[in-house]
């Protein structure tokens, strides 16, 4: 029991940058959420057919970024 009250007040020091590395992850978590989430792949390829559509892109412009959203859907990096 001493052992454990001893750890405890020596560990105090670092207890907050534990915090932040578990901050840290969570806020990671959340991205790799967002960034494989099929339902937002689905718009951002929507949102470039729009403007290729639009004459916002140029046709190669438009394949560039259609498989960048791909590469991110399959986990692969350029």
């Amino acid at each position: 029991m001493l052992f454990g009250v001893v750890t405890s007040i020596l560990s105090l020091p670092v207890a907050p940058v534990r915090g932040v590395i578990w901050l840290g992850e969570l806020i990671q978590d959340q991205v790799d959420q967002k960034m494989h989430d099929p339902a937002l792949m689905r718009r951002e390829l929507e949102e470039i057919d729009a403007a290729a559509a639009a004459g916002q892109l140029s046709e190669e412009e438009r394949k560039q970024a259609q498989q960048a959203v791909l590469d991110r859907m399959t986990g692969r990096q350029a």
